[in-house]
This record gives structure tokens, C-alpha cells and sequence, in this order.
């Protein structure tokens, strides 16, 4: 995996790491995040098992398919928060996540049927392409755009930038707010629209980019993948001796945050932790893990040269504490506790957030202020939420509405404080 420069941001002690990646971790393979799964989402890690259903925090390897069904939508986190997103009927391939020469990330995927969305950050040189049809873009800037294909056609959609579109028929210019449109039939013909036409499913895209911009503000670690989440569903507190501690929202003392995942086994690689927490990615690979006694579990970021396995920390931990196992004899798909979720096709309007749940079943900005509402669970033990529905193809907006019926959509969802307050009554995990 790539190794960036190492940032200080906060020491910690020897790590216990109590599993660990095999070497092949350490080479020059990338491993990118699963970090949205909604319907049905099928995945093949390349294990001998074809598709196996998905859910988030799967990590995505060189080789990997994904393949949404009929309700099914997905977005993938590169590195540096760049992210690429698919709908219904969609199947893409990984054919390539490794390093250049120069030790750029270069990313290739190809969209074998169906829609994708590519927002592209353009950081640090890194490269990436899309292969669709008999075309394919090449960026190595700042890119936003759309595509579909079928047998019969392929059509691009530019957003912010400029596009070159390499094909059959030579390279095609797609200017920001233009469409273009290759016949399959006529060795690709390609021909510009009249007008820019919407899709449906552009709001998502849209109002995913806007999550990951509110609340990627103020991210100062290597790397962007999950860094909006964390933002989202926690905040840090400095505790002497210890330093600045991260812990999600809704804890609680008898949480622990390796209570809920799943072990999924990859070619090279053996098995790796998939947390069943939506903002379950950064604190399972990087830094540690320590339990501090009248807070609870904590996670101090770190150790950014080193990809780990996802269950490390630091001490003894809490009295009566075991890390889950990798299991043994089987490559299939492992759950712990509740295990890897698959959200609803459509979230429940209603809905009840207790203190032990850390944020399991709260779709990424479906309410408004996490950060008040953990003050609220902390004290009562939960709190009864009524939203409305997020994004569905037909809807004319995504977001939710918070408890006090403000939208909390991405225009309207409030920050999560850095100086947040913990839920720590109330413990125990509890379903919604």
C-alpha cells in the first residue's frame, strides 16, 4: 500500500495489535473503501464464493466486481476522498489499484453496464480511469462527470471541467455543462447533445458531494477516505495523559468498537475487519484504540505509515474486553455482533437512537445535529427521531429532517462539534 509521509498528530504507545495483514499489505497493492451501500450491492472479492451480498467498509481491492441490483446504489472513497458512485443495474471492475513508477496512485475501473458518477480530486499527480464502451477518460486533474452505457450506446455528462473522451473514433472534447453520445453501432460515433440533460439520480450525487465537503473541512490527516464520517458521527475530547481522543456519538460505557463487524477474506490478504459502523474505516487501520476508565473506548489517529488489519489497541482494555478472532478453515464472509448492515432500500421514517448504538442505523446525513443529539441521548438514553425519506429516484431532494423538523439534508445538516460531549449511560447495544 502507499505510504505517505508521516504526520505528527497525536503519539501514542507500542500498539497491541492483536491481528495484523499479511506482507502482501505492505507491497505496492491498494486498498480503497466501500463507503456507502444502499439495496442490494453484490460484491466478488475474488475468493472462489462469486457475489456475495456487500455492505459498507468492505475494503476494495485490485480485481474486485461490484453490481448493484435493481434498487441498489453504491459509492467508493479513494485515498484522498476522491469518490466514484454507481446506480441500480450497474457492474464495475477494479481492474487496476497500484503505483506508478514515480509512486503515483494510478486507479483504473471499468463500467462494464449502467450509470456512474466520478468526482475526482485531482491530488498530488495521482491518475485515474474510466473504462466504459470502447472509450475511456484519463485524468490526472479535478474532474466531475457522469456515464452510461449499454450495448447499444454511451453517453457522457460533464459537470466541472473540461473532458477528452479517447475512443474508436479518436479523442472527443466534453466542455463543462455538455453532453456527448457514442453510437455503438456506427464505431462509436460520437455526437453533441443539444442540451444538458438531467438524471434523476444527480441529486445523490450532488448531495453526497456536498457531506463530504461540510464535513472534510478540517481534515489535517494523510488521507480523506472516512474523514467525513468521523466528522459526522463523533467528535474528539483531550484527556489528560492520553491526548485528543475521538469516540462516536451515542457510545456508551458498555460499548466497545470491535462489538459489531465482519471478517471478510481476500486473495493475498487473508481476512480483514469490516466494521459494521458507518464511520467505521480510518480508526480500524491507522492509530490505536485505548480504553480510558469513566470515558470509554477512544481512538487516537496515527500510525499513517502503516496499513493494519482492523483490530489493534492500546492496554488492557475493558474488564471482561475480547478482541474478536479471525476465523479459521473458510474464506467465507464472518459476522460479529450484528455483523456487516445492508440498509433498508428506504429508510424507516421513524426511528429510535440509544446510547450504545455508536451510530449504527444512522444513514450519513440523515439528521441534523449529531452532536446535540448525543447530549440528548446521554441524558434521557435515547431519543426518538422522525425523519423523511432520503433520496429515492422519484424524490425530489435527499436529506432528512432532524428532531426539532429543520431539513438535514446537505444543505441543512449542522457540524459535529470538536469538542463534543459522550453518551455514557445507558450501555449495551440496542437495535432500530
Amino acid at each position: 500500500m502507499y505510504k505517505p509521509r508521516l504526520h505528527a498528530i497525536v503519539g501514542t504507545g507500542l500498539a497491541c495489535a492483536v491481528w495484523a495483514l499479511p506482507a502482501a499489505a505492505d507491497s505496492q497493492a491498494r486498498i480503497v473503501r466501500l463507503s456507502d451501500v444502499q439495496g442490494t450491492v453484490q460484491i466478488d472479492k475474488n475468493s472462489g464464493l462469486g457475489f456475495e451480498n456487500a455492505f459498507a467498509n468492505l475494503p476494495i481491492t485490485q480485481g474486485t466486481q461490484l453490481r448493484t441490483r435493481e434498487s441498489g446504489r453504491a459509492e467508493i472513497e479513494f485515498e484522498d476522498g476522491s469518490t466514484l458512485r454507481v446506480t441500480p443495474n450497474t457492474t464495475i471492475e477494479f481492474s487496476r489499484l497500484g503505483l506508478s513508477d514515480a509512486g503515483k496512485r494510478v486507479s483504473v475501473v471499468d463500467l462494464e453496464a449502467g450509470r456512474a458518477y466520478v468526482n475526482w480530486l485531482g491530488k498530488s499527480g495521482d491518475e485515474f480511469t474510466l473504462n466504459f464502451s470502447e472509450e475511456k477518460v484519463v485524468l490526472t486533474q479535478a474532474a466531475h462527470f457522469r456515464v452510461s452505457s449499454s450495448s447499444s450506446s454511451a453517453e457522457v455528462a460533464s459537470f466541472k471541467n473540461d473532458l477528452e473522451v479517447a475512443g474508436p473514433s479518436g479523442t472527443v472534447k466534453v466542455e463543462k455543462k455538455k453532453m456527448v453520445t457514442f453510437d455503438v453501432n456506427e464505431n462509436d460515433k460520437s455526437t453533441v447533445a443539444k442540451n444538458f440533460e438531467e438524471d434523476p439520480y444527480d441529486q445523490w450525487d450532488k448531495q453526497s458531494i456536498e457531506y463530504h465537503d461540510q464535513y472534510s473541512k478540517n481534515n489535517s490527516t494523510p488521507y480523506g477516505y472516512g474523514y467525513s464520517d468521523l466528522s459526522y458521527y463523533g467528535g474528539y475530547s483531550n484527556f489528560a495523559g492520553y491526548g485528543m481522543l475521538w469516540q462516536p456519538y451515542f457510545a456508551g460505557v458498555g460499548w466497545n468498537p470491535f462489538m459489531d463487524g465482519a471478517w471478510a477474506w481476500y486473495p493475498g490478504m487473508g481476512y480483514m475487519w469490516a466494521s459494521a459502523y458507518p464511520w467505521g474505516w480510518m480508526p480500524y487501520y491507522y492509530g490505536n484504540w485505548l480504553f480510558v476508565p469513566g470515558f470509554g473506548w477512544g481512538w487516537q489517529p496515527g500510525g499513517w505509515n502503516t496499513w493494519r488489519g482492523g483490530i489493534h489497541y492500546v492496554g488492557a482494555g475493558a474488564v471482561g474486553f475480547h478482541a474478536p478472532v479471525p476465523p479459521a478453515g473458510t474464506v467465507s464472509t464472518v459476522a460479529v455482533g450484528k455483523g456487516g448492515p445492508v440498509l433498508a432500500n428506504s429508510p424507516l421514517l421513524h426511528s429510535v437512537i440509544r446510547s450504545g448504538s455508536a451510530g449504527l442505523g444512522v444513514p450519513r446525513g440523515s439528521y441534523g445535529n449529531l452532536h446535540h443529539l448525543n447530549t440528548q441521548v446521554a441524558k434521557a438514553g435515547s431519543v426518538e427521531l422522525h425523519g423523511a425519506r432520503q433520496f429515492s429516484a422519484s424524490s425530489a431532494h435527499a436529506g432528512g429532517f432532524g428532531s426539532g423538523g429543520r431539513p438535514a439534508g446537505a444543505a441543512g445538516m449542522g457540524h459535529s462539534s470538536a469538542g463534543a460531549g459522550h453518551a455514557s449511560g445507558g450501555g449495551g447495544h440496542s437495535g432500530h
